[in-house]
Parts: C-alpha cells; sequence; structure tokens
C-alpha cells in the first residue's frame, strides 16, 4: 500500500511483526552475537545484511533512517552524529584532497567554517557563489575537478531560497551531483529531490526533533545520480575499494545504494560519527508529529512577521513567505505550504536597542537553537558574533540590529504580546 505523507511521518520505517513491539525498540547494544565467524565474515564482506558493531549500523537508528528516506523519496539514508557531520560525510564521500566543490556562500556558519577551513586543510577546495548569481556565473565557478554542489533550501539564518532547479542545472551540466541541506524547509515543505537535487541532508537536531533533545543528521540519497556515467571523476564508487575487501559499490549496490554503502562502509567505519540508539529512539517521536508541527511553526513565523512588518520600532523584517520579501517568488515556487518557523528582524536603534528589548522577553528564551516547540530568540551581535564591532557584522551580514526568533508552537497571539511589551521599552 502506497501510504501518503502525513501517514509515513507517523508509521514509515518500521512494521512491527505479529507480538514485536509497536513502538521501535530500542538497540542499546554496542555488538552482536553471531554462531559462526563465517556467519560475520559474510557481514564483513557486504554478502550478508545485519549487524556486528553499532559504529556502523544498528536497528534503531536504520528504522528512523529508512523513514525519513521515504518522507524525501529517496532510495537509502543513513543518520549520523550531528548535521555537521552529515554534511561533511556528504561531500567526503565523493570529494578529497585535491578536488573542487561549488557551494552556495549563503549557508549556516557552522558549514561555511567547515568548507572554507577545516577541508581547505584536508584539500578540498570550495568557491562559494551568491545564491541570486545568474546561470553564467554559476557554471563560471565549475573546474575540471570538481566533484559537487552544495546548497540551503532556506539559509540559517540568512533565509536566503535556493532556487533548486538552477543549481541542478548546472551541476548536472557539469557532471556532478547537487547536495541540499533541507533542514528548515523538512521534506514537510519542501523535496528537493523532486526539482533535480540528488543528495539532501539534515540536521536532525532542529524540527525534526522538535524539542532540543537530541543532536544528530542524516544523509539521503536519491538513487538518482548516474556514478557509472563518470567513472574516472567517481573513481571512489566506480572501482574497487581496497580498504573494503575490493568492493566496487556501484557494482554490487547499484545507483539505489552504492553512495550510502560506501558512506557507512568507509566514513562511518573509520570517523565513527554515529547516532546513538537513544537519539534516534527520540528524534523518531518528533518525526510523528513533524507534519502537525511544521504547519503551527510556518502559520506563527507568518502572524509574527506580519506583525513587525507594521511595527514602528521595526527597521525591516526577513521572512520569505511575506509578500513583498525578495524570495516571496522562490518561496511560492518551492515552498508554497510554509517555508519554516525563524523570522529576522531589525530593531530601530541598533544594538543598544536589541539588548533591551531581549532583556524584557517573558516568553521567547534566548537560546542559540532554532526550530524548537518552544519559541527561541538570539541576537547575534551580543551572543554568537559579539567579537565583532558592528563594521565587521554588517560586512558579516548580520547587523548590531538584527534578531533571529525562531517562533515555536505556542499561540500566536502571545508571541505578538511578548514582542509587543518588551518593544514598548525600548
Amino acid at each position: 500500500m502506497d501510504l501518503r505523507f502525513n501517514t509515513k511521518c507517523v508509521q514509515g520505517g518500521y512494521t512491527p511483526g505479529n507480538g514485536e513491539p509497536r513502538q521501535i525498540p530500542i538497540i542499546q547494544s554496542t555488538t552482536f552475537k553471531y554462531d559462526t565467524s563465517e556467519d560475520m565474515g559474510k557481514l564483513f564482506d557486504l554478502e550478508a545484511s545485519g549487524y556486528f558493531y553499532s559504529r556502523l549500523q544498528n536497528p534503531t537508528c536504520d528504522h528512523v533512517a529508512a523513514k525519513i528516506c521515504e518522507l524525501e523519496g529517496g532510495t537509502a539514508a543513513m543518520l549520523t552524529g550531528s548535521g555537521q557531520a552529515a554534511n561533511f560525510y556528504a561531500v567526503f564521500n565523493i570529494a578529497g584532497c585535491g578536488d573542487h566543490v561549488v557551494s552556495s556562500a549563503s549557508i549556516y556558519g557552522g558549514t561555511y567554517n567547515l568548507f572554507a577551513v577545516t577541508m581547505k586543510r584536508m584539500g578540498i577546495e570550495v568557491t562559494f557563489v551568491d545564491p541570486d548569481c545568474t546561470e553564467e556565473e554559476l557554471n563560471a565557478a565549475f573546474r575540471p575537478n570538481t566533484k559537487a554542489v552544495f546548497g540551503e533550501t532556506i539559509a540559517n539564518p540568512a533565509l536566503t531560497v535556493l532556487d533548486i532547479e538552477k543549481f541542478a542545472k548546472a551541476a548536472h551540466a557539469h557532471g556532478v551531483p547537487l547536495i541540499v541541506d533541507n533542514t528548515f524547509a523538512t521534506p514537510v515543505n519542501c523535496r528537493p529531490f523532486e526539482w533535480g537535487a540528488d543528495i539532501v541532508t539534515h540536521s536532525t537536531t532542529k524540527y525534526m526533533d522538535g524539542h532540543g533533545a537530541a543532536v544528530g543528521g542524516c544523509i539521503v540519497d536519491s538513487g538518482k545520480f548516474d556514478w557509472t556515467a563518470y567513472p574516472e571523476k567517481f573513481a571512489c564508487l566506480c572501482t574497487p575499494d581496497e580498504s573494503y575487501h575490493g568492493v566496487t559499490y556501484t557494482e554490487r549496490f547499484g545507483l539505489a545504494g552504492a553512495y550510502i554503502t560506501k558512506a557507512t562502509a568507509q566514513l562511518m567505519r573509520d570517523l565513527g560519527s554515529v547516532q546513538s540508539p537513544q537519539s534516534a529512539f527520540i528524534l523518531n517521536l518528533g518525526l510523528e508529529s513533524l507534519h502537525v508541527r511544521m504547519k503551527r511553526h510556518c502559520e506563527n513565523a507568518l502572524a509574527v512577521a506580519t506583525y513587525l512588518e507594521q511595527h514602528p520600532k521595526i527597521s525591516w523584517v526577513n521572512y520569505c513567505s511575506l509578500p513583498g520579501n525578495k524570495y516571496y517568488d522562490l518561496a511560492q515556487k518551492y515552498l508554497p505550504n510554509g517555508s519554516c518557523g525563524v523570522v529576522s528582524f531589525g530593531i530601530k536603534g541598533g544594538r543598544a536597542a536589541a539588548e533591551v528589548f531581549m532583556k524584557h522577553l517573558k516568553v521567547g528564551a534566548i537560546e542559540t537553537h532554532v526550530a524548537d516547540a518552544r519559541t527561541c530568540i538570539l541576537h547575534p551581535a551580543s551572543s554568537t558574533h559579539r567579537q565583532m564591532n558592528d563594521a565587521e557584522l554588517a560586512a558579516a551580514g548580520v547587523g548590531a540590529d538584527l534578531v533571529r526568533m525562531s517562533c515555536g508552537l505556542e499561540d500566536a497571539q502571545d508571541l505578538i504580546e511578548d514582542i509587543a511589551q518588551a518593544l514598548e521599552q525600548v
């Protein structure tokens, strides 16, 4: 039976047999017992399915990964210990020393640093392009050694909307996959594979968990990118892996399974950024209500953005689902049912005014987190970016007046009244 999306959120990834647990069981075990060495050997040779050590795979994690795979419309998926690990693995699985990647410049700061600093030290060079660039400018960023293109559906915290079709067209014209971080939109509001993306990543810590309870990440493969069409460029998938019994991933597992199997057998084996079974269990509890929660997050954010836009003490509002926003048309194309719950805005009076506003909030909590059931608010200039002066903040696109508000699941009117009373003190 082909289940609809909402039902997949609740029941996807795991079907209990007769007399088996209705809830996904937590297999909190590092190892698994076998009767013979031959049985275990088949697992090590990837000739049989099963589990031998939870650094590579665990049944609880695999059930939850399978659910996310269903939600995104992919063919294979794996959980990681964090969203940062998911983005690293997604790129490093096909790019190594001497290779090149094209990325949207409008991405999460942690990912930007991963690409610009850490992966550069590993010999991987990343060219950052303006997400609003022309097709000609985008194509000019590619090199013969380019291995992937990366972007975020809705950038954190800039809230720019990626033109997925434009980036996918350029990636495919140059024979490389498009990797899209879909954390803020979630598959409830956007399924990037339907617009040409090849690999999707998530920080499951955000909306998928939704309650600030467990850190995690996920990588999903569409199974559509033909690695075998470029065997020299993607030799890591199309030639024998001597570090794993000489297996050729595309031959053994086909396009549907090659990419994720390699990431598991090679990267997770060697780097070990696993998600714990307990965290996966908590993540699944969040996924069961994702389709219900995202609608409320978006409704609250739009109500807050609409209120702020009319307030005399607010200088600007950034929310892509707000008519008149720079990315409104793209949001209507890719995110017609809602974008996310995060709104950015500027308070007249700059840093001092923003700090006063933050001190008087009663419902919204000052946190570095976003995408939580509870409203979270952050003033970067006095917290995450406090080492910068006002000129440096402006150059980084994070002005001293900027406040980021992640609207939770509370009553929208309570959020608006909290904002109103705090602004009265400014």
